[in-house]
């Protein structure tokens, strides 16, 4: 009830709902975006301008159902319509204008005049540097008239790149080998027929793949016992999860011998660690695939992550003089990344900072065009696609929320990047170091408990087809 001053209280007022949030909650049910973006359109001519809202394009429901529908909506249509082609799908790149054949040729005769005046040895130093920024421009008329690639990779800007590091190839002696098909350039899956009927069948497959296990679970997806779970690999294996994906995808093609097409999306299991399903053209053996999954692993090269040498309100500074971080007691420059690269090279004994693995389990099936199966599979790839990882599994117990809490502190102080802040918890600095780092708060993605080393439910895809989609999402590590 109203005061005796006739105002409302401060209850009364909490109850009432907020203007916004009904605006919104009728945009949500018109199917219209709720976060539009104003921008400004000018007309070149009159000078008259305007503001014009265009949808946000956000790919998670939490922050915009109608924008997220939309994008799921695309991604369905683009898996079911890639998934299971019958014939390669026909792409001729257009002939080049003369404009482009015009910058193509300007470029090929400042690099040939650079690299004769660097073969003389009398070379000015600052014509070189002229005519690397002649080189440069020209690059970027190139890009701008419409072409694809670079002309020369790897050789712009005559040595302005840094050498690339090179490691051993070798496989690791605890990795099974892989059996190597003669490449073919198709994309397209083997038929088979049914001698009996004549009918042809062109399946496809649908495969789940999971990471090892860190300790036994229970039911909820929460430790047996949180004492010896081993939470530091599982944050590492989540960080480096993409790479491990991406493996095994080259492995795919190596084995089935032919440009293996896909479309993948990861969800987070009960127990939070990453967890991959895909849908690939074409069919291999299942015995094939589950070598496959075993021979595949991803060693990542970084320097050790072990021994903690600065935490608390001691970590390192930043010098400003030298751009450098230095230790707060001594003032000791900490090595830089590349020189903790080039010790760790240097070391005939170095073992990989960490080395990622898919777990026993593969689950893979074999799917038709146009079967219940195909459509149901669909659906579950693009069921996670509009959530993030916080969204998947509802936290209902205080022990699935205690699990949590301990995977978000491993992931805080691991790693993510050669860029990472944590980097100096280890008495190392990190990749193109600047000031106002700190360990335990990189920006990074990959330490929000809403993503949890993965961004989101993430999406790749190599479906090509009438509708060739491009990757949503470069997961984080």
């Amino acid at each position: 009830m109203p005061t005796p001053t006739g105002k409302s209280t401060r209850a009364e007022r909490q109850a009432q709902p907020l203007a916004r949030e009904v605006a919104e909650q009728v945009a949500t049910d018109k199917g219209v975006c709720i976060r539009p973006v104003s921008l400004r359109r000018t007309d070149t001519e009159t000078g008259a301008s305007e503001i014009v809202d265009v949808p946000c394009g956000s790919t998670l429901e939490s922050r915009c159902p109608a924008c997220a529908k939309r994008k799921r909506s695309i991604r369905r249509s683009q898996c079911e319509e890639g998934w299971h082609l019958a014939e390669e799908p026909v792409s001729e790149p257009d002939d080049p204008s003369e404009v482009q054949r015009s910058w193509v040729e300007q470029r090929a005769m400042v690099t040939a005049q650079r690299d004769q005046l660097a073969a003389s040895g009398a070379a000015d130093p600052d014509q070189l540097a002229a005519l690397d920024a002649v080189i440069a421009d020209l690059d970027e008329e190139i890009s701008a008239s419409g072409l694809r690639g670079s002309v020369a990779p790897g050789s712009s800007s005559a040595g302005s790149s840094k050498p690339r590091r090179v490691r051993s190839t070798k496989r690791r002696q605890d990795a099974p080998d892989l059996p190597k098909r003669p490449m073919v350039r198709r994309t397209v899956g083997r038929a088979f027929e049914d001698p009996a009927s004549g009918k042809v069948f062109r399946p496809s497959l649908f495969l789940t793949l999971t990471l090892n296990s860190y300790g036994r679970v229970k039911s909820d997806g929460t430790p047996v016992d949180p004492a010896t779970y081993d939470y530091r690999r599982a944050a590492r294996d989540a960080l480096h999860f993409a790479k491990l994906v991406d493996r095994f995808v080259q492995n795919l093609r190596r084995v089935a011998g032919f440009d293996v097409q896909y479309f993948a999306s990861v969800e987070p299991q009960r127990r939070l660690a990453p967890h991959l399903h895909m849908a690939t053209r074409g069919t291999l053996p299942r015995a094939e695939l589950r070598q496959i999954a075993a021979a595949t692993y991803h060693q990542v090269w970084w320097p050790k992550a072990e021994e903690v040498k600065y935490e608390g309100s001691h970590v390192p500074v930043f010098d400003e003089a030298t751009g450098n971080y230095v230790d707060p007691a001594t003032g000791e420059v900490l090595p830089t990344w590349d020189e903790a690269l080039d010790a760790l090279d240097a070391d005939p004994d170095a073992e990989p900072m960490h080395v990622v693995r898919f777990g026993p389990q593969v689950d893979a099936k074999g799917v038709l065009a146009g079967s219940e199966d195909a459509d149901r599979c669909v659906r579950y790839l693009a069921k996670y696609l509009t959530k993030d990882i916080a969204e998947c599994h509802e936290i209902k117990t205080n022990a699935q929320q205690h699990h949590v809490d301990r995977l978000t502190e491993a992931l805080r102080f691991e790693p993510c990047s050669p860029r990472c802040s944590n980097w100096l918890r280890y008495g190392i600095q990190p990749q193109e170091p600047k000031e106002g780092l700190r360990p335990g708060f990189c920006r990074s993605k990959a330490h929000k408990r809403e993503h949890l080393a993965t961004p989101g439910a993430a999406c790749w895809s190599r479906a090509s087809g009438p509708t060739k989609p491009s990757p949503t999402t470069k997961p984080t590590g």
